[in-house]
């Protein structure tokens, strides 16, 4: 075929053999770390989007760098002897690994209306050699339609204003498979510099679209699923806050009286903030004068959990205003988890403080035990037996009942307060023992909330994996 751009111009000599291996040599280096990447740091998980697009952006790399050592290895070996496919499945596939596809290449003389196509341009097109090649203006018709204007402003671009070519368009191969071309061409002057011919070099790039497609989808993917996540994260916050008490500062219940409760609250992010629990805080005066204090938390993250919780504690304070006791009460929100649509898992501790006799009442399911601080001592309440919630049908939940003194200091706490490293303690609860440490600072402190404050000093900035809540009830006297 004629070289470019003019009949009689030499053809430009082949590079150095040596340079060419050693381009060779850097690539098959490359691509074996990339591939060590793509094998050892990427750890695929189907329902992770960040994963799945990772792990195309890593197979597109390998497929580049397995393009690149093909092209080389032609560049060294020179013009290659054209070979007939082993089968017409081998036809008419590319070749295993790599998406460099199949390269041909044609030339349309203009003065003879010569048509030659290499023999492997007719297997790209799956036509038979001895039906000859296409001619420019017969070529249109075997591309899908949208496509046809395309290439007819690109031949007509070359052979009027002499301008290279330099487009993809898609045809139909006679196995009825969609094919995907990319054609790079210019006109080819006589010695007056008029256009004698026009060659073209294709190349079946299919496999290497489709992998662009891939890295593609899976990042768009991502992004829908990073703005959904983003959505969601704020919709659960705000519920969240919508469902917890609003009180800031320390609550006294009842607000005149002995026996009256100090009370504050605190609710501790987990350490990406991200994870927005089920967890809740929760403290009320009740129509017989008693207090109701309750903390707990449902098993997942999200608006999910958040919305079971409002459930869950929408639940518990009509229960506790009704005046029913906080063993049965514990029953029936078993019963509303057991039976929900979302079934779920929680953990909860319910009491209830009569400010005249200073008994608390109280019952538990899986749950850490309130911890009493008095004299500059703390320890757990002995609990009373009680399951998960949601974890056995019909499951009783024992009640029992602590006298109080004035000063005392009730700490109730969910398990996400744990720090990720483990106490060395032997604590039936991790993060227990941490909090027992803080006797002296309770003791010392003349306000619940600078109790809270503490808690919040101590375990602010360790690291959690869950969200945590923490309420503290003062005695008065």
């Amino acid at each position: 075929m004629p070289s470019p751009l003019s009949a009689d111009r030499p053809a430009p000599q082949p590079p150095e053999r040596d340079a060419v291996d050693a381009l060779i040599h850097r690539t098959l280096r490359l691509r074996g770390d990339v591939d060590a990447v793509r094998r050892d740091a990427v750890r695929i998980d189907e329902d992770d989007p960040q994963m799945r697009w990772q792990r195309a952006l890593c197979d597109l790399a390998v497929h580049h760098l397995d393009d690149l050592g093909t092209h080389l290895g032609q560049l060294r070996e020179g013009l290659p002897a054209e070979s007939a496919p082993a089968s017409e499945e081998d036809a008419a596939d590319e070749p295993a690994g790599s998406l460099i596809g199949r390269v041909g290449s044609a030339e349309w003389n203009l003065l003879t209306d010569e048509v030659s196509w290499s023999d492997e341009l007719f297997r790209i097109f799956g036509r038979a050699p001895e039906a000859g090649g296409l001619s420019l203006d017969d070529l249109p018709s075997t591309l899908l339609p949208e496509d046809q204007p395309l290439l007819t402003a690109l031949v007509t671009d070359c052979l009027v204003d002499g301008k290279p070519i330099d487009g993809e368009f898609r045809i139909r191969h006679t196995d009825g498979r969609i094919r995907t071309l990319h054609m790079t061409g210019e006109p080819v002057l006589d010695t007056d510099g008029c256009t004698a011919s026009m060659w073209a070099v294709m190349r079946d790039v299919s496999a290497l679209r489709r992998s662009q497609q891939v890295v593609r989808r899976t990042h768009d993917s991502l992004r829908r699923d990073q703005h959904i996540a983003r959505a969601e994260h704020r919709v659960a916050v705000e519920l969240k806050e919508a469902v917890l008490p609003p009180w800031q500062s320390s609550l006294r219940l009842p607000d005149h009286g002995p026996g009256t409760l100090d009370i504050a609250a605190h609710y501790l992010p987990s350490e990406t903030s991200a994870l927005v629990g089920g967890g809740w805080y929760d403290a009320m005066e009740l129509p017989d004068g008693r207090t109701l204090l309750t903390v707990g938390d449902l098993t997942g993250h999200g608006i999910q959990a958040t919305s079971a919780m409002a459930v869950v504690l929408g639940a518990l304070r009509g229960m506790a205003v009704a005046g029913i006791e906080p063993g049965a009460l514990m029953g029936h929100l078993n019963q509303l988890l057991e039976t929900s649509v979302q079934p779920a898992l929680g953990s909860a501790v319910c009491c209830r403080f009569d400010p005249r006799t200073r008994t608390l009442d109280w019952a538990q399911a899986g749950h850490p035990a309130p911890l009493l601080f008095r004299g500059g001592t703390g320890r757990p309440l002995p609990p009373p037996d009680g399951v998960l919630l949601g974890a056995a049908s019909g499951a009783a939940y024992e009640q029992d009942e602590a006298r109080l003194l004035p000063g005392d200091v009730l700490v109730l706490h969910t398990d996400g307060l744990a720090r990720d490293r483990a106490d060395g303690r032997g604590g039936a609860h991790p993060g227990t023992e941490t909090l027992l440490d803080l006797a002296p600072r309770f003791s010392e402190a003349r306000s619940a909330q600078e109790c809270v404050r503490a808690v919040a000093e101590e375990f602010g900035g360790a690291e959690r994996l869950d969200d945590a809540c923490v309420l503290i009830a003062r005695i008065g006297a």
